[in-house]
């Protein structure tokens, strides 16, 4: 089931997932998005504001109350896993309106490959190449891999560091959309408070500190997680294009 934390009250851009993105609150655009991905048996917003709520009912969207205190999407996840029953819980981010049938194919690829192989995985995730412009962003956050497609490390600077400045140097911008095993979301609570999680404001370091893998599948289309006007209006003009991003 896929899973779409829905906090009103964010910092940079207030009120964003239910800012009107070409005629609809960007979280309607999210939910829409996430229905239309058949590999998802369910779509549940998960929000602490009862506004959000009374939006969600009206609109016919499936929605739970979750505490105020939460302290991220993945503790909001953990409330969910706790009352609802699913095997895989796919965390969509709510200011994603570009998220594709394509990204949760990818996502649960590993997943399924795992089952069949008998090997596991108990968390995925997105990468996508990186733009040049976004390479230096720290809003845009990177990643490192294994040969295998395991997580190294999550960075808001540039990695790796193109130390002797070659040009072919590679980099992955990180797409903030999951894949968790139950057993491995209702882990998440208990383990212990990340240094590199806070120093980072990256939450899913909590896995890599304490040696939880994290599978990094890659996909070449790229989403715009809405942050500030600017993405705001970047993601309205796709999506009034009826059109995607892609490297390709």
């Amino acid at each position: 089931m896929a899973v779409i934390p829905a906090r009103l009250a964010s910092t940079r851009l207030p009120r964003k997932v239910l800012r009107e993105i070409a005629g609809q609150p960007m979280l309607a655009w999210v939910y829409r998005a996430a229905r239309a991905c058949s590999q998802l048996s369910d779509v549940l917003i998960a929000t602490d504001s009862n506004e959000v709520v009374d939006f969600a009912r009206k609109s016919g969207f499936q929605v739970m109350l979750t505490p105020v205190d939460c302290a991220s999407g993945t503790d909001r996840l953990h409330f969910v896993a706790e009352r609802v029953d699913a095997d895989i819980y796919v965390n969509v981010q709510g200011d994603e309106p570009l998220l594709r049938p394509e990204h949760i194919d990818a996502l649960l690829r590993p997943m399924i490959s795992a089952s069949i192989s008998g090997s596991e995985v108990l968390v995925s995730t997105l990468a996508t190449p990186c733009a040049p412009d976004q390479v230096s962003n720290p809003n845009a956050v990177k990643v490192v891999t294994t040969g295998d497609g395991r997580a190294l490390y999550f960075s808001r600077a540039t990695i790796p560091f193109d130390r002797d400045q070659t040009g072919m140097v590679s980099y992955r911008k990180h797409l903030g959309i999951y894949a968790y095993r139950k057993s491995a979301l209702l882990r998440f609570p208990t383990l212990p408070a990340s240094a590199l999680e806070a120093a980072e404001r990256l939450e899913q370091l909590r896995f890599l500190e304490n040696g939880i893998d994290i599978h990094v599948e890659l996909t070449p289309y790229d989403t715009i997680g809405v942050d500030t006007e600017e993405d705001l209006g970047a993601a309205e003009t796709i999506l009034l294009k009826g059109a995607s991003i892609s490297e390709n």
